[in-house]
């Protein structure tokens, strides 16, 4: 018989299986705006953020903040997410979007659970640690395939970056910080990138507008106001641990794509790496 404590749970694996899935196809649409509209990676995050301000600010009572304390939450949810994105899609524009989505991904499970041991306490069981091992040989796999991009160093780089800054929030919303997709979030994150943006370039100058609209439209819906809700909605049930190798789903989805619609080399690492990844997740969803 089911538990009470089992149900969240594993609502809590779903929701952030389905953000991990999210953010993969998303990483994938961003290359893809990288490579046809002139958008820099600054400019596709601002207008990310953009899109899932506005959607939240046509609701009349979703994601609105009351009082210092969820508006000083907001405003340090927005700075994370905004430097974390915005590296994600650097990464991706210098080193391709299978080794950049694999490296930010792949800093979360070891970052995520040393913080979540030393900061919070959570203790790392066996199973857990097995899917970590499995994540990282997975990545390692993943990371020695050939770079698609032009500069694959700057590119890992700012992959690091982006993993830092994800785990950081994971680590704060788990040990009862109110990071929430909020509309101040979203408001936020869009006032740190505006004057970058602007600096860089922020409307597109190639590519059929009609089409860039739609990849804007989704891209601030599906994988940003959606896929985080998602995920912070997870992790009141889901262990740090446990979220950070989930959201591993992310670079594989993102490797599929690569391979199947932006010719980005299938290898036999490719192959070997993702299923370690898709092994270390049935691990955690079997506890």
């Amino acid at each position: 018989m089911t538990s009470h404590a089992a149900v969240p749970f594993r609502h809590g694996l779903l929701s952030i299986s389905a953000a991990a899935v999210a953010w993969g196809v998303g990483g994938a649409v961003a290359a893809l705006l990288l490579r046809t509209t002139g958008l820099g990676a600054v400019a596709v995050s601002f207008w990310r953020f953009a899109v899932a301000a506005l959607c939240l600010s046509l609701l009349p009572s979703a994601g609105r903040e009351g009082g210092p304390v969820r508006r000083g939450a907001a405003v340090l949810t927005g700075v994370g997410l905004a430097v974390s994105q915005c590296a994600y899609f650097g990464s991706v524009q210098f080193a391709g979007l299978g080794l950049g989505t694999l490296v930010t991904i792949g800093a979360g499970p070891v970052l995520t659970s040393l913080g979540g041991h030393v900061l919070l306490g959570e203790r790392l069981t066996g199973r857990a640690a097995v899917a970590v091992v499995l994540a990282l040989g997975g990545l390692a796999l993943l990371v020695a395939a050939p770079a698609a991009g032009p500069r694959p160093a700057l590119g890992v780089a700012l992959a690091v970056l982006a993993g830092a800054g994800q785990s950081g929030l994971t680590l704060w919303a788990r040990g009862g910080g109110s990071a929430r997709a909020s509309t101040g979030a979203f408001a936020t994150g869009l006032l740190c990138l505006l004057p970058l943006a602007a600096a860089q370039g922020i409307l597109p100058t190639a590519g059929d507008p009609a089409v860039t609209g739609g990849a804007l439209l989704f891209l601030g819906t599906v994988p940003t106001l959606f896929a985080y809700r998602w995920y912070f909605r997870g992790l009141t049930a889901v262990p740090g641990t446990t979220a950070a190798v989930l959201v591993l789903l992310e670079p594989a989805t993102a490797a599929v794509i690569g391979v199947a619609f932006l010719g980005e080399p299938l290898t036999a690492g490719l192959v070997a790496g993702s299923a370690l990844l898709l092994a270390a997740i049935a691990a955690l969803a079997r506890g």
